[in-house]
């Protein structure tokens, strides 16, 4: 998922020129330099045999506009039902202007599918992620051969079903990883996948048991349902339960066997390669998923490849050196060899058993002390009594102007802001309280995480007000990105102020999750609608927490960086 272009307005405006710093440096912060919609989204997935606990995992970390969490109750409809098929839930509608639309507007409506009888309570957001029943979805959006893109054009465009519209579908009506792997491919073929960012589509699905990854390609502007053909291509895989998978913005199937029971494909996922000359069976040589449909993978695809599985299973290969430790050679910091994606498992096993900390310390990575790491750039040294030290604003989040001011080369983090969660499965409580999503909003270095769990019926109304072009005090994102762009004015200083004012409060949730599940299910095994306003109850004020942090946060910075510019 991509970012969106946007002008921060604060208000009220305590120090004028805190705000003209902000609007020179960070105005359209967001991505930075050399990265478009289809760089955004890092997504983990770990199996239920490597975890610490036994719990399934799937992550997210995602740039779009709508980061609001609404829940959508199960509903009941009558039989012979149809259900609206929206084009622009991830940017606020998808209008020109795109605008925040009010809770319950998910978009444009440009088609219609039969409903069901009744669907599940399910968390809705840009790319929706968790239902009631623990089934749980990480996006990341790949790139694709133009020759297979699909623009939409209203009145046009045959194709309607957009990744994240099937998403919802899937979260309204599966409970398991398998059914929703079956339900969103049935749903491309049969009305069209219509990529809403201009690529083809990765989903890493979980439930408590299994970890699937889907992967969708679309088929070109020409496809028609009266056509008889599957409107888009697609493959599935089971993620093996001991394995990690990770996902950059790049389909990871290279090798399809079709007769394994842990794959699902679409008819046509090698003919269309063979029809369009992108593979020829008679070559003897084996078909390649990603080379069949994919462009040359980029380096920053790579890069994050290399930094989790390289961390998390460094006894599976000899991984490439890119510490700034490393003795010099020819992968230093200005001759850096590209591997390419074929040297890239689909999954590993990691060497230790991986938790939620681990994958959110992994969303929240900079690449710190690697190649990739943007503060260790030398365009950041200064001089200090005769020596060069590393300047007090070096960051690793510079908007792309300042990238050309300051003449810094670009390299990606694992994530950038918007918003995101590490999804918790976990088989032996019942899904009210197995299932929880952790979710950050903005930029995950600098936001806290919150645990949602699977049976709550409200969030904190900070979490249901985002709208990038008009500032909001009752914003959880607006919260955090104000603290973010502070930093900015003192970055390697204020990240000590965020440790120490953040780190307590997010320990603090984690410290108290055996005490909450054991509360919860007491509460359960007696009345039902007591057990979920408890969970409720201590969501919304758990949101409510982090909101008041990050105000008082932001005004200790304001005071405290922002004297010397006066």
């Amino acid at each position: 998922m991509g970012p969106e272009n946007r002008a921060s307005s604060f208000e009220p405006r305590p120090h004028h020129f805190v705000l003209g710093f902000l609007a020179g440096i960070i105005l359209a912060a967001g991505l930075a330099a050399g990265e478009d919609g289809r760089e955004g989204c890092t997504v983990i997935g770990v199996g239920r045999l490597a975890s610490v606990d036994g719990s399934v995992i799937t992550s997210h970390t995602d740039c779009c506009s709508e980061c609001r969490i609404q829940i959508v109750p199960g509903r009941t409809f009558p039989k012979g039902s149809l259900a609206p098929v929206h084009w622009g839930m991830v940017y606020f509608g998808g209008d020109d202007d795109r605008r925040a639309l009010p809770l319950g507007d998910f978009g444009k409506v440009i088609g219609q599918i039969p409903q069901v009888e009744k669907s599940y309570t399910y968390f809705h957001t840009g790319y929706s992620q968790m239902n009631e029943r623990q089934l749980a979805i990480g996006e990341s959006t790949c790139l694709q051969k133009p020759e297979l893109d699909v623009p939409y054009v209203e009145g046009v465009t045959r194709q309607i079903m957009t990744i994240e519209q099937a998403q919802v579908f899937a979260l309204e009506r599966c409970t398991k990883a398998r059914e929703a792997v079956r339900l969103i491919a049935s749903l491309i073929e049969k009305y069209g996948f219509l990529p809403s960012c201009g690529g083809s589509e990765a989903l890493c699905i979980a439930d408590p048991r299994e970890l699937w990854v889907l992967e969708i390609f679309s088929v070109g502007p020409e496809w028609t349902p009266e056509s008889g053909k599957p409107g888009a291509i697609w493959a599935a895989r089971r993620v093996p339960d001991d394995h990690v998978v990770v996902i950059s913005n790049y389909v990871r199937q290279r090798e399809i066997d079709p007769k394994n029971p842990d794959t699902l494909v679409s008819s046509n996922y090698m003919k269309e390669a063979v029809d369009r000359g992108w593979y020829d069976p008679r070559s003897g040589k084996p078909f390649i998923w990603q080379d069949a449909y994919s462009p040359s993978i980029k380096e920053g695809n790579l890069s994050r490849l290399w930094l989790i599985y390289s961390t998390i299973a460094p006894s599976w290969k000899a991984w490439p050196k890119r510490a700034l430790t490393d003795a010099a050679g020819p992968g230093t910091f200005y001759a850096q060899p590209i591997e390419g994606a074929e040297f890239y498992p689909f999954s590993v096993k990691p060497d230790k058993k991986l938790g939620v900390r681990e994958v959110l310390a992994f969303q929240r990575s900079t690449f710190e002390n690697t190649i990739y790491d943007m503060t260790r750039d030398p365009s950041w040294l200064v001089s200090n009594g005769g020596k060069l030290e590393k300047s007090i604003m070096a960051t690793p989040f510079l908007a792309p102007e300042m990238e050309r001011v300051l003449r810094i080369r670009h390299h990606r983090t694992i994530a950038t802001e918007g918003y995101g969660m590490v999804a918790q499965l976990r088989s032996w409580l019942p899904d009210a309280i197995g299932g929880i999503y952790w979710f950050y909003v903005d930029n995950p270095f600098v936001s806290a995480y919150v645990p949602v769990y699977a049976g709550v019926k409200d969030v904190a109304d900070s979490y249901k007000n985002y709208d990038f072009a008009a500032y909001s005090e009752n914003s959880a994102r607006w919260a955090v990105d104000f603290v973010e762009k502070l930093m900015l004015l003192r970055w390697q200083s204020a990240v000590k102020d965020l440790h120490e004012a953040r780190d307590p409060v997010e320990d603090g949730f984690f410290a108290e999750q055996a005490g909450v599940d054991a509360r919860a299910q007491e509460l359960l095994a007696k009345d039902v609608t007591a057990a979920l306003k408890y969970l409720t109850d201590l969501t919304v004020s758990r949101m409510e927490k982090v909101v008041r942090l990050f105000r008082e946060l932001r005004n200790k910075l304001l005071t405290k960086y922002s004297g010397d510019f006066v």
